[in-house]
């Protein structure tokens, strides 16, 4: 009876951050078809003067925070690409540049968030003998050794490339 209680568990999470992920999808759609996209762009190239490490530490911070808001990579990188690929060409970023900070925004807070894949499916694991403390024990560790190294590494490959 535990055993499928846990599969069970489990089973419904993968639900949700499927859910997740298709409600991503649809509102990186639904940005792009309003046309809003354009002037969001435009308006923040003007307030970064093409200031590009600051333009480009401010993206990966956004992308951070809307991964972790949202709890998935693949989830937010529909939402991020919509703006931060017109944004990086009109603030004169490289194709490589540009990959490289699309990639890290949307990595940044995977490994971080509550509700990531990334830290529910090893505390799904470790819990199995109900001591495991998700925020304590996965979230905070996780954060701390991936995402201030990422920010670092991420900024460092978008200014070099």
């Amino acid at each position: 009876k535990q055993s499928d209680d846990i599969y069970t568990e489990g089973m419904s999470m993968m639900a949700l951050i499927g859910f997740i992920m298709i409600t991503a999808q649809g509102f990186a759609n639904v940005m792009a078809e309003t046309g809003d996209v354009e002037t969001l762009v435009e308006s923040t190239a003007a307030a970064f003067d093409g200031n590009q490490a600051l333009a480009s530490l401010a993206m990966l911070l956004v992308g951070l925070v809307v991964t972790m808001g949202i709890g998935s990579s693949f989830s937010t990188l529909p939402i991020i690409s919509t703006i931060y690929v017109p944004l990086c060409i009109s603030l004169g970023f490289s194709p490589l540049a540009t990959v490289a900070l699309v990639g890290t925004a949307g990595a940044l807070g995977d490994a971080g968030s509550p509700a990531s894949d990334s830290t529910l499916g090893p505390t799904s694991g470790l819990n199995v003998d109900g001591q495991h403390d998700h925020i304590r024990d996965s979230v905070i560790p996780t954060f701390l050794h991936f995402n201030i190294p990422l920010i670092a590494f991420g900024w460092a490959a978008t200014m070099l490339l």
